[in-house]
């Protein structure tokens, strides 16, 4: 996976400054040797004994009596636990290093892995809503925050994806109101999409669901109205097909060859690509 690499790739760029045992092994100690665990713990984390990693990273930056060797402990520790999907470790680690140092110079990199933590836990559009949002707003206060970074486009391009999850989610529940005949909270879910999703692909179902909805319950003038929308904007698209066969009962919506497509699972990659480059 890509984004592990991405993420592994980093870590690995501000391991090389801390390297050269020669530089650490000089610094004054505090109870036993900090500077041999905290190579301890590299060298666990080299070998993917990620879990011991950690526990020795942390063990290291309680004794590190550098503040620099410390705040690199506490984020490796993070990113350790992360790596092995223990995710509220690494939160909770991430946020009490959020507030220890917050001038540190590896800041951006702890709010990014935050949101990538948020990321990677959200769940499809039938599960509680609570995870897209709470990634959302982590998202967009990164990129408030961070906008010149080289995580800030990574985290664009995630932000579209949470966005669309977002909007199937109404989708979804418009859909259990449409089967159930509650036709205004089903208006009122898809009229969220048409307002505040309509950069995402669910916009032409929505506009078509409308549509039906509309007919269904005797606005004509309505489900005209929108299906115009869908029409002016989408009109080679199969939703507006569907809603124009719903006003136009004699047409019959043309089948199309079905063409075989290579699924496009390049643009994660070529971003990580740009980001890298």
């Amino acid at each position: 996976m890509m984004k592990k690499y991405f993420i592994s790739f980093l870590v690995f760029l501000f391991l090389l400054s801390c390297s050269k045992q020669e530089e650490i092994s000089t610094a004054p100690v505090s109870k036993e040797d900090s500077f041999v665990i905290f190579q301890e713990a590299i060298d666990a984390m080299n070998s993917n004994d990620l879990n011991y990693a950690a526990k020795k990273f942390q063990e290291a930056e309680l004794i590190l009596p550098n503040i620099e060797y410390a705040s690199r402990a506490s984020l490796l520790a993070s990113y350790c636990y992360y790596s092995i999907s223990f995710y509220e470790a690494s939160q909770d680690n991430l946020d009490r290093f959020i507030a220890k140092y917050p001038a540190d110079k590896n800041i951006a990199y702890a709010y990014y892995l935050s949101a990538i933590i948020s990321y990677e836990q959200i769940l499809d559009e039938k599960k509680d809503i609570k995870p897209l949002l709470q990634t959302r707003e982590k998202i967009q206060k990164f990129v408030e925050k961070f906008p010149n970074t080289e995580y800030t486009l990574d985290l664009k391009f995630k932000l579209g994806l949470v966005r669309n999850q977002l909007a199937a989610k109404e989708i979804y529940v418009a859909r259990y109101y449409m089967e159930t005949q509650k036709w205004i909270p089903a208006i009122n879910r898809l009229k969220i999409v048409v307002a505040e999703f309509d950069d995402t692909i669910y916009i032409e179902e929505a506009l078509h669901r409308l549509v039906e909805v509309y007919y269904k319950i005797g606005l004509e003038n309505e489900a005209k109205k929108t299906a115009s929308i869908l029409g002016y904007n989408y009109n080679s698209s199969i939703w507006y097909e569907k809603s124009y066969s719903i006003l136009n009962k004699d047409y019959k919506i043309k089948k199309k060859r079905n063409q075989k497509k290579d699924k496009d699972d390049g643009l994660i990659k070529r971003t990580i690509k740009k980001i890298l480059s």
